[in-house]
């Protein structure tokens, strides 16, 4: 489909964030990304999901380019704000530190770059309390930092850091 993101590791090509993601959790466990507990791994499933199925590929800019210009901004907000009121509920029975617990999980790698579109997009973050919470904690890990979307090499100018 031409998307990102595309991982080429062990002589093999992967692409969907989820796929990468599973695949590294099973050959490198570490840092463990899924927790052991099937109701905690269930939860991350949930929210990485709803993040990934749910909300992105609604706002992606292959949707938006099918939208007149005029429309696609409304298109987005209404899409990452509808997302964001099912997963902040969600968030109120999961969260701890990050989105399930206390342990960066899946579902925290998922909610960064989400957080990104919906500030990219103009979204007012103020009724997520819980989402805004958990961004701001991920984004003082360096891991976080360095691999935000602003500073990807392919990011475009006016969206840098």
């Amino acid at each position: 489909m031409k998307q990102v993101p595309v991982l080429k590791i062990d002589g093999i090509t992967i692409g969907q964030s989820l796929a990468i993601i599973e695949y590294l959790e099973e050959t490198r466990p570490t840092p463990r990304l899924l927790p052991q507990d099937p109701k905690k791994r269930a939860y991350v499933h949930m929210i990485s999901h709803l993040i990934v199925s749910g909300i992105q590929p609604l706002q992606n800019l292959s949707v938006l380019k099918q939208l007149r210009q005029e429309n696609s901004l409304p298109w987005a907000q209404k899409a990452i704000s509808s997302g964001f009121e099912a997963l902040e509920q969600i968030l109120q029975g999961t969260a701890g530190k990050y989105c399930v617990g206390d342990e960066v999980t899946m579902a925290d790698l998922c909610l960064v770059p989400q957080v990104a579109n919906a500030e990219r997009f103009e979204v007012d973050l103020t009724p997520y309390p819980a989402i805004s919470r958990i961004n701001k904690t991920l984004l003082t890990l360096e891991a976080f930092q360095v691999s935000h979307p602003c500073r990807q090499p392919d990011t475009p100018p006016e969206l840098r850091a």
